[in-house]
């Protein structure tokens, strides 16, 4: 049986979104994450929790623009790989950081804000990807959307956590705030507002 496109496109997202595990899993089998591993993995993980993050946030705008369907049934898949590389992060630092400390972990998370933010994401994560199934959706009914609008505040901690982490060059999680900040500001009102302005001024 011959495949859909969309199949495809599917098959072809999953291999994307595994190859950065594969990619740090063999890295780690030959011994080449360089002088700290601890942190390449903690960064790897983290870094694509982030990326495939954004994407999905990105499947809404890129569907309005293109008029195709496919962003939209793509984005489940990639919110479950985002939250997938962020409790791989998660569980990172909870074996290498904190050797399986609950005490220690609830030490971090009063100490270290950016703890704190990334725990909270993690936290606010959680319960979309329980009900991503159809299942759910059907249950939960109209509660279903507003609960999976948590992802908007959800990738706003995801990004102060990167900002909040890194001390010296802040480059790289700017540049994902900035991107978040230009996809939250596509779902605001302003542009049924200026599509309504505009559509004055056509028939004027």
């Amino acid at each position: 049986m011959s495949m859909t496109p969309l199949r495809w496109l599917k098959l072809a997202t999953w291999l994307l979104c595994l190859a950065p595990a594969a990619q740090l899993g063999w890295l780690t089998y030959i011994g080449h994450l360089g002088p700290n591993p601890v942190e390449t993995l903690e960064h790897g993980t983290g870094s694509r929790a982030l990326q495939i993050l954004l994407l999905t946030l990105a499947m809404t705008p890129l569907r309005q623009l293109t008029g195709r369907p496919e962003p939209i049934q793509l984005r489940r898949t990639l919110g479950l790989f985002a939250y997938f590389y962020m409790c791989a992060h998660f569980a990172m630092y909870l074996v290498f950081d904190l050797e399986l400390s609950l005490p220690k972990l609830g030490e971090d998370l009063v100490k270290r804000t950016w703890i704190t933010l990334g725990f909270s994401c993690w936290l606010f994560l959680l319960p979309l990807a329980i009900t991503s199934t159809d299942g759910w959706q059907r249950r939960l009914k109209r509660r279903w959307k507003s609960l999976h609008r948590l992802i908007y505040p959800a990738a706003l901690l995801a990004c102060f956590h990167f900002v909040w982490l890194v001390k010296k060059d802040e480059t790289e999680p700017m540049i994902y705030l900035g991107i978040l900040l230009v996809l939250l500001g596509w779902r605001m009102p302003w542009r049924n507002w200026a599509k309504g302005i505009l559509g004055a001024q056509t028939s004027t």
